[in-house]
């Protein structure tokens, strides 16, 4: 990379801070960002790893030793694993040391687009918790809502709403995570535009909306709930600033959180309350600019009362689409958009709740549409990690994956015969089709195609 020309003023800002070392800072810059990734815990892809570049903070994450052509990976597009950077995998140890052992949590992901910490929280919940993954852009929800599909968890919902709606669900989630929006100078390495963006008065800004965003969504936390604080700005204004901003309000406490000195943490204090915060350098730790902090709630009440409803339990849908999916315990309902969806029937109290105060995108796994004698399945049940193991499939290799992926034409086994078929590669969903004998229906949805040109040649 060519050398990077930092701002002057966050440089100087950042002199006082524990772990700042400027020139060490300034050469982390001229150096490609690293790559890394992580295995879905329960797909077991075949996805080619190295055992010795692990993500020492987080179970099933590994380095890369360059980036690869991802887009070109059927197994990317079957969620098998998720591309994620690799400061911000430090959330699986920090779930590990604040998560109890029991079921029933509720967590906010309040800002997850595009989905990464998302993907991860779900894959330290049990089926009992229930995750609601948010924001309020609407064109970010909806490539949030795609990788949580690939992610193929029926306990994970899509929300695309304020903070301040959240407010008014008062004391019902046990964990919210706020990766808030910030001024994004941990991003320098990966993006341009956040350099060329980044101010002064950006960071002031972006201060003062991290805090109104907090003091919006306080009240849904119950007490003794944990507030994971986390941005990727370097500046202590959005940082340790925000923290002693929460002790001000009388509400938290903080909350240390194990690190090995190996993996080059840096533990910091905020200036006014001793607040506990970890923060990524880029030339310390193996990632790119990252810091959170963990907070438990110690005012207001933990307790939560849910409002008497009447089962939406679809008898209709379920005598139709029941086969899809591995009975584990599901409710068959009609969704507020008319759409045929699946959910734990443990949260159908939890669906007439939340639907009366926020806007559901995505709630449990959408199953499909009768259409005459015959059900059109939706795309989530190829993904799905509750898919019913006995659905008919057709195996595919990489060439005849990736012309599925972008909805040309591909060879079909000799013999398949007519109707619907999952469409898999190493053994992992992609989507579905449905042979006709002559001609074949490609069900991928048009907004999931690939649209580079590939070079199969090359591959």
């Amino acid at each position: 990379m060519p050398a990077v020309n930092l701002p002057e003023p966050l440089i100087r800002r950042l002199g006082p801070v524990a772990g700042f070392d400027p020139e060490g800072f300034v050469a982390a810059h001229e150096q490609a960002p690293p790559t890394s990734i992580r295995l879905h815990p329960l797909k077991g892809a075949a996805v080619s790893v190295s055992e010795e570049a692990r993500v020492p903070w987080c179970a099933g994450a590994y380095y890369f030793p360059s980036r690869p052509l991802f887009t070109a990976d059927p197994l990317l597009h079957a969620g098998a694993y998720y591309v994620q950077e690799a400061s911000s995998m430090f959330l699986d140890t920090v779930l590990d040391t604040i998560m109890p052992r029991r079921g029933g949590l509720r967590v906010l992901d309040l800002c997850a687009a595009p989905g990464g910490k998302s993907t991860l929280i779900a894959s330290k919940l049990s089926e009992d918790d229930l995750l609601i993954s948010n924001d309020v852009i609407r064109t970010r929800a909806a490539i949030l809502e795609e990788n949580m599909t690939r992610w193929g968890y029926t306990n994970t919902w899509v929300s695309s709403n304020d903070p301040r709606d959240f407010g008014r669900i008062r004391n019902y989630f046990d964990i919210i995570i706020v990766d808030a929006p910030c001024s994004g100078s941990g991003l320098f390495r990966k993006d341009e535009r956040a350099l060329e963006e980044w101010s002064e008065d950006n960071v002031k800004l972006c201060a003062e909306r991290q805090q109104r965003i907090l003091a919006d969504i306080l009240p849904a936390l119950k007490k003794d709930g944990y507030l994971l604080y986390a941005t990727c700005s370097y500046s202590p204004e959005e940082n340790e600033a925000n923290l002693d901003f929460l002790a001000d309000q009388g509400h938290f406490a903080s909350l240390s959180v194990p690190v090995d000195p190996a993996w080059g943490i840096t533990i910091s204090h905020s200036p006014r309350h001793g607040m506990e915060g970890y923060r990524f350098f880029p030339d310390k730790a193996k990632g790119e600019g990252f810091f959170i902090s963990v907070l438990q709630k110690k005012e207001g009440d933990d307790s939560f009362t849910y409002q008497r409803f009447k089962t939406a339990q679809n008898k209709l849908v379920k005598a139709h689409a029941s086969y899809l999916l591995q009975d584990t315990g599901f409710s068959f309902i009609e969704n507020e958009r008319g759409l045929n969806t699946a959910i734990h029937t443990v949260h159908e109290a939890d669906y007439h709740f939340l639907k009366e105060y926020i806007y559901l995108r995505r709630a449990g796994t959408l199953l499909g549409s009768p259409a005459q004698k015959d059900w059109i399945p939706e795309h989530d049940i190829a993904l799905s990690i509750h898919a019913n193991p006995g659905l008919p499939f057709i195996e595919l290799n990489l060439e005849n994956a990736l012309l599925f992926l972008k909805k040309e034409h591909f060879e079909l086994p000799a013999g398949t015969g007519k109707g619907w078929y999952i469409i898999r590669y190493k053994g992992q969903g992609l989507g579905w089709i449905k042979a006709l004998g002559n001609r074949v229906n490609n069900y991928l949805p048009k907004s999931w195609r690939i649209r580079m040109d590939i070079d199969f040649d090359a591959l």
